[in-house]
C-alpha cells in the first residue's frame, strides 16, 4: 500500500484522514495529467473525467472539492451524482472517458469516505499513476526529473466545464436489465439497498425484469448509510424476507460492489456460496473458462472440498477485488470474488458489481427451478472465527517473533482440519486473525490465542 491509497483507494475520516484540501489536489493532478497524456497524443480537447459517489454527507464536499481541482487544471467533470461504483466504472470504459472517480468508502460508516479512480478501461488505477497522485499530494512530484511543486492551471478558454451527466446512470440501468435473460415474474424479492448507492438502481432493475420487490433500508439522509444495514448487517434482511415469506433477498453494500443473499429459509448466502453456485451453474453450462474459479485465501475451507467434488479448480489471490480481476485478467479466467460478497464476472464487468451478482443468482434458480436453499445444500462451510486488532504498525505487528510463534502452535493444533490465517487490512489500520476448524471452540481458541498477544503487547 501507498502513502494515501490502499487496495481499495484513499480511504478514511472525512476532513481527518481525508479531507477536502486532499480531494481537491487529486482533481488537480488527474486533470492535468490525462491533460498533458492528451496533448502527447496529438489531440486538442480537454480531459473528460466522471465521478460518482455514494449517499454519505460528506460525498457532496469531496465531489465538488474534487470538480474544482478538475476544471481549474482543464478537465471536463461530467457527474453521474448518486450511483454505484460498478456503474462509473461501466460508463468509463463505454463512453470513452480518460477516467472515472468514485467518492465512497464502501461498506464503512458514514463519517468515512474515500476515493476510488479507474483507469479508462474501468479497472482500478495502476500504482504507478497512484504513487505519482502520493507524490503530488507531499510536493515531492518530479517528472523527468524536474520537480513539480504545483501543477499549472488553465486559463481563458482551457478552463474546464461540469456536465450533468445522469443519462450515464441510466445507460447503466439499461444495461442491467438487458442482462436479465429470463422473467423475473411470480418472484417475491426482498433488497436491502443499506441506505447507500443501491436505493436508486435496484429496485428499477427488479421492477423492470418483472418481480414483486420488497425494498428495506432505501431512504438515505447521509447519516444512515451501512447502519444496522446492508451486506455487513445482514440480520435483517433475514428477518425481512421470513416475515414477508419472500423467495430470495440480496444485501447491498454501501457502494453496491458487494452482494450478499438471504435463501428463502432466511439462511446467509455468502460469497463462498454465490462462487459455488455460479461457478457449478458455468461448468454444466459449459461456460466455466479454464473450469476455474478465482478466490482469495479468505475463501472457506468448505468451498474448496466442494469444488474438488464438483471437479471445479480454484486459484487463490491475496485479499482484494482486484488482485482477484488483476489474476482473472492474465488468466483468462470468467468468474472470480470474495467470500465478502465482492464477485466479478469478467464477461459483463470490470469490478464487483453487488446488482449484477444478484441478477446471476436470479438466473441460476430459474433455469434449475432450484430455491437457492437447495442449490447451496452441497456446500458445507467450516466454522470460521475472524478477530480485527486495531495496531499501531500492521507490519510490525504481523511479523513480531511471539506473533509469528504463536500462528505456528496454532497450525500445528489443527493440523489438515483447519487453518489459520493473520493478515493486514487493506482498509484500516488493523490486522485481521482468522481460524477455521471443524468446531467453532477450535476456531476461537486458535484465533485468540493469536489475537490477545497482538492486542496484549500494544503493536
Amino acid at each position: 500500500m501507498g502513502r494515501y491509497f490502499g487496495t481499495d483507494g484513499f480511504r478514511g475520516e472525512a476532513n481527518v484522514d481525508l479531507t477536502a484540501d486532499h480531494a481537491y489536489r487529486v482533481g488537480r493532478f488527474l486533470g492535468w495529467y490525462y491533460g498533458e497524456n492528451k496533448k502527447k497524443t496529438g489531440k486538442s480537447e480537454n480531459a473528460k473525467i466522471v465521478i460518482g459517489k455514494d449517499t454519505r454527507r460528506s460525498s457532496y464536499m469531496f465531489e465538488y472539492s474534487l470538480v474544482a481541482g478538475l476544471t481549474a487544471s482543464g478537465a471536463d467533470a461530467y457527474l453521474l451524482h448518486v450511483t454505484t461504483t460498478p456503474s462509473v466504472a461501466y460508463v468509463t470504459r463505454v463512453d470513452g472517458f480518460d477516467c472515472g472517480i468514485m467518492i465512497s468508502a464502501s461498506h464503512n460508516p458514514f463519517y468515512d469516505n474515500g476515493i476510488k479512480i479507474l483507469n479508462r478501461n474501468g479497472e482500478k488505477l495502476d500504482d504507478g499513476t497512484t504513487a505519482m497522485i502520493e507524490d503530488y499530494l507531499d510536493g515531492m512530484l518530479k517528472i523527468d526529473g524536474v520537480r513539480i511543486a504545483e501543477v499549472p492551471f488553465a486559463l481563458k478558454e482551457n478552463v474546464g466545464r461540469t456536465v450533468d451527466y445522469v443519462a450515464g446512470r441510466n445507460r447503466y440501468i439499461g444495461y442491467l436489465i438487458s442482462l436479465g435473460i429470463y422473467s423475473f415474474r411470480g418472484f417475491r424479492v426482498g433488497l436491502d439497498c443499506s441506505n447507500g448507492s443501491a436505493w436508486n438502481v435496484a429496485k428499477a432493475v427488479f421492477d423492470a425484469l418483472g418481480a414483486k420487490t420488497y425494498i428495506i433500508n432505501a431512504e438515505p439522509d447521509g447519516l444512515n448509510i451501512n447502519r444496522n444495514a446492508g451486506s455487513t448487517h445482514i440480520e435483517a434482511l433475514q428477518k425481512f424476507v421470513v416475515e414477508n415469506s419472500l423467495d430470495i433477498g440480496f444485501a447491498y453494500d454501501g457502494d453496491a460492489d458487494r452482494c450478499l443473499c438471504v435463501d428463502e429459509k432466511g439462511n446467509v448466502v455468502t460469497g463462498d456460496h454465490i462462487l459455488y453456485v455460479c461457478g457449478k451453474y458455468l461448468k454444466e453450462k459449459g461456460l466455466l473458462d479454464n473450469n476455474t474459479v478465482v478466490t482469495t485465501v479468505m475463501s472457506n475451507i468448505g468451498l474448496y472440498k466442494a469444488f474438488d467434488k464438483t471437479g471445479i479448480d480454484y486459484a487463490k489471490t491475496a485479499v482484494g477485488d482486484r488482485f482477484v480481476y488483476e489474476y482473472m485478467q492474465k488468466n483468462g479466467n470468467r468468474l472470480g470474488g470474495e467470500e465478502s460478497g465482492h464477485i466479478i464476472f469478467s464477461k459483463y464487468a470490470t469490478t464487483g458489481d453487488g446488482i449484477l451478482t444478484s441478477l446471476k443468482l436470479m438466473e441460476v434458480m430459474i433455469a434449475s427451478k432450484k430455491p437457492m436453499s437447495k442449490l447451496c445444500e452441497e456446500l458445507v462451510i467450516f466454522p470460521q472465527v475472524l478477530i480485527n486488532v486495531r495496531v499501531k504498525d500492521k507490519a510490525a505487528a504481523k511479523a513480531d517473533p511471539d506473533v509469528c510463534r504463536a500462528v505456528e502452535k496454532a497450525e500445528k493444533m489443527l493440523g489438515n482440519s483447519g487453518r489459520i490465517l493473520v493478515r493486514e487490512s487493506g482498509t484500516e489500520p488493523v490486522i485481521r486473525v482468522m481460524a477455521e476448524a471443524e468446531t467453532p471452540e477450535i476456531c476461537d481458541e486458535c484465533a485468540r490465542s493469536v489475537a490477545d498477544i497482538i492486542q496484549r503487547k500494544g503493536l
